[in-house]
């Protein structure tokens, strides 16, 4: 049975300046924005919605409903929809490098492109996004890198894979996603909780271990 815990989903702190400085042939210099930093609350049945506050620290953005798209602005850091990275570092220096898709070091999906990253879905997991000048150029819009049988731990500054047997802050193993609803009514009994993504119709169901 389905624990009583707090509704919720993963919800990404609010965006952040971090100092990926890189020189263009203009002269201008490159800002990476990403969210560095998450908390994260198990959606469950009966109860009622709430969620964790993101760090405050630095400048805010806000995030609508948007389609999923290829189409995007324009990105020193280069991944295609699919395509896996690990996002880390701190507040002030966030890193970010291509992973493959379900290894140790994968924390997050592509699975979208903007020209900013107010234009990523509301329900993403968290986006990177960079600036020319002040001026954003692109986005990558980002979901946690999920693979049903594995596990993951959510309690930290970022998710981290890590073994079923290893332990964590709040590890949890992934029993199934459900891609036609974003009940966790709907997810098997060996689930206990899940991560809802109400715009897209999806859930995440997970096992607390």
């Amino acid at each position: 049975m389905f624990a009583d815990l707090p509704i919720g989903r993963l919800v990404g702190a609010i965006a952040i300046t971090v100092t990926a400085f890189v020189s263009t042939g203009c002269g201008g210099t490159i800002d990476g924005y990403a969210q560095p930093a998450i908390d994260v609350v198990p959606a469950t049945s009966g109860a009622t919605p709430t969620t964790k506050p993101g760090k405050t620290t630095g400048k805010p953005t806000t995030s609508k409903p948007a389609p999923t798209s290829s189409k995007g602005g324009k990105t020193d850091f280069q991944a295609n929809i699919g395509d896996c990275v690990s996002l880390g570092g701190t507040v002030n220096d966030a890193t970010i490098e291509k992973a493959a898709c379900g290894s140790r070091s994968s924390n997050y999906k592509v699975i979208a492109k903007a020209k900013t990253s107010s234009g990523c879905v509301g329900d993403r997991d968290n986006f990177y996004a960079e600036t020319l000048n002040g001026v954003e150029t692109g986005a990558l819009c980002l979901d946690i890198d999920w693979v049903v049988g594995g596990c993951i731990d959510v309690g930290g500054d970022e998710p981290k894979r890590i073994e079923c047997t290893e332990g964590g802050t709040e590890p949890v193993k992934v029993i199934t996603i459900n891609k036609s609803s974003d009940s966790v009514d709907d997810c098997p009994d060996a689930a206990d909780s899940g991560f809802k993504y109400a715009e897209r119709k999806m859930v995440v169901c997970v096992e607390s271990l």
